[in-house]
């Protein structure tokens, strides 16, 4: 290295000392060049080509040299002021009104020395002048310069001096490229937000440079962390942000596991001891961990997570790693570690459909199933679907559930027909993003061709909340699945904000009244009363009414005077699962009455 260069460098930051070593950088950076003068461009050309520069784009056009610096988006542009058509200021005052644009530097070549030129030109946002005709040597060092301080501002404006790690700006960005790449990837995405208080407490205490000392510490520690998940790019996995808070993001994390080994990983590598002169310093680092996308999946709402869990766990002075959350460290880890194995939980086998009869309140015979999803997860056993549904729909995997719910119970219910249970209808549960997706129809199309049922076998439920949210989208979907024959039901009505005036143009078959609204039956007058009025409610509508969460004979009883037409709930039977549905089913031709 030159004498010269190594006597720059010492006063440049870590980090930036690979920039002033690698020329290439400057030499191979994007120059542009707009001048009518084709002798004065290729002039030009053959000066830097000869100081080693070697990406050129050039026109002789200036109408064409607005949309050329649109797409090139030049490291330098030289331009000229004096052309006919079009003007270099014009050109400038362009390229300055552009967001994209208004930061490229510009160096104005003109042949006038008059001091109006120059001021218009600098007032436009020129960065740097040169005379013509033009001086090799001036002009080799201007670009020079004009590429250098550039590259020196926005490695400034992105990385932080001490430790050369991205700061908060560039790091957010970084965050934010990984979480889109995570939708394709899978996986979980893990951000820790680390405080090292000893780089603070050496400030005050001993000096600077002892603090920065360890700062430097801590990026290096933490790079080697994060190259230990991706050899391309770990020092733009790892960030400082302020004196004493780093952060780290990995991603592609396949469980919750491997989110708390890292976190292990972060403690014990920074824990170590390192000599700082003459002081011996033992970190203790506090972490705050966020993981998505269930703690967020913007990369700003994530670090703002993982800093509160970080806060919180110092605050409460308990372990050293915190999750993202009050619950985390012990209800929402479970939480985390179930999402993460949700997913590939179809492809795994591992949903299981039981079902709840649905029985006409005054013959007391069995007129539906509704299906029901669980997962028999390989370690606790069943799990109901109020545990892990919500979940589901968090991490966007509602989708392929209900696909997976639908092809199911079409196909048993199909079984059920072909064994002679004719007189029955499957009730399926359909998710928001099913509704808002635009291929409900398709999918279901599709299931009942596959099936073999028939289509007025099929009820499809919505909440009524779902409906609402975007009324003549919904409309115009339950149009499209009456005419392939299904029939359509509004489950736990009375638990939303359904206008009249919207609800009678819904082309319904079933109400269902929410299990809130049974639970005080048979109560007083008015608990009968609001009962009575959504059933006459339903029955104006043209629909049949339906009753959820009868476990009395009372609430029975009521129902049945007040002229509901069917319930379900556990005073006839629980879901249950298919074998034990079927065996109901084969003998429910003999039951007349509830045992």
């Amino acid at each position: 290295m030159n004498q010269d260069i190594r006597v720059l460098t010492q006063e440049l930051p870590p980090g930036y000392l690979t920039l002033v070593e690698m020329r290439s950088p400057l030499l191979d950076a994007k120059v542009m060049m707009v001048d009518d003068d084709t002798l004065m461009t290729d002039l030009i050309r053959t000066h830097l080509e000869d100081a080693g520069y070697s990406n050129f784009i050039v026109t002789n056009s200036p109408r064409e040299a607005l949309d050329l610096v649109r797409q090139e988006k030049p490291g330098v542009l030289l331009l000229d002021l004096m052309m006919p058509e079009v003007s270099g200021f014009t050109i400038l005052e362009a390229i300055r009104a552009e967001a994209d644009l208004r930061f490229i530097p510009v160096i104005v070549l003109t042949a006038s020395s008059g001091s109006d030129f120059k001021l218009r030109a600098l007032r436009l946002g020129a960065t740097d002048f040169l005379a013509k005709p033009v001086d090799p040597s001036e002009l080799v060092l201007r670009v020079r310069n004009t590429l250098a301080f550039e590259q020196y501002h926005d490695w400034m404006s992105h990385f932080d001096y001490v430790t050369g790690l991205p700061n908060e700006r560039r790091f957010e960005g970084i965050v934010g490229d990984l979480l889109a790449r995570q939708v394709s990837r899978g996986g979980l995405l893990a951000m820790i937000s680390i405080t090292v208080p000893e780089c603070r407490q050496l400030r005050e205490t001993i000096d600077r440079p002892t603090a920065d000392g360890l700062a430097v510490v801590v990026a290096r520690r933490l790079e080697r962390i994060a190259g230990t998940y991706s050899a391309v790019d770990q020092r733009h996995r790892v960030a400082r942000f302020s004196e004493q808070h780093f952060g780290l993001v990995i991603d592609g994390l396949k469980n919750i596991d491997a989110v708390e080994t890292t976190a292990k990983a972060v403690l014990a590598a920074l824990a170590e001891p390192v000599m700082l002169g003459q002081h011996e310093v033992a970190p203790a680092p506090w972490l705050g961990i966020a993981v998505a996308p269930g703690d967020g999946q913007l990369a700003s709402t994530l670090r703002q997570s993982a800093d509160l869990a970080g806060t919180h766990g110092r605050q409460q002075g308990t372990a050293h790693a915190s999750f993202a959350s009050p619950e985390l460290n012990a209800k929402s880890y479970q939480r985390l570690r179930l999402g993460a194995q949700l997913r590939g939980v179809t492809q795994r086998g591992e949903l299981r459909l039981h079902y709840q009869p649905k029985v006409h309140v005054s013959s007391q015979r069995i007129v539906g199933l509704e299906a029901l999803v669980c997962w028999q997860h390989p370690d606790r056993g069943l799990v109901p679907p109020m545990e892990f549904i919500p979940l589901a729909e968090e991490l966007g995997l509602i989708a392929g559930i209900g696909q997976w719910v639908f092809e199911q119970a079409c196909r048993d219910m199909a079984v059920w027909m072909q064994a002679g249970l004719e007189n029955l209808t499957v009730a399926v549960n359909v998710s928001k993003p099913q509704v808002v997706s635009g291929d409900l129809g398709q999918v279901v199309r599709q299931v009942l061709r596959d099936s073999g049922l028939p289509a007025h076998r099929l009820v499809l439920e919505l909440t009524e909340s779902m409906v609402m949210d975007d009324v003549p989208q919904c409309v115009s979907m339950m149009h499209e699945l009456k005419a392939l024959g299904v029939r359509l039901s509004i489950d736990d009505f009375g638990t939303g904000y359904s206008s009249l005036a919207y609800l009678k143009k819904f082309p319904l078959d079933e109400l269902k009244i929410d299990r809130s609204f049974i639970i005080d039956l048979p109560g007083g007058q008015a608990d009968k009363a609001l009962v009575r009025t959504v059933i006459d409610l339903g029955h104006s509508l043209g629909m049949s009414v339906i009753a959820e969460g009868v476990e009395t004979n009372g609430q029975l009883e009521c129902l049945n005077l007040l002229g509901c037409d069917s319930f379900q709930g556990y005073l006839f039977s629980r879901p249950l699962p298919l074998d034990q549905c079927t065996e109901m089913l084969s003998r429910a031709e003999t039951i007349n009455h509830i045992a």
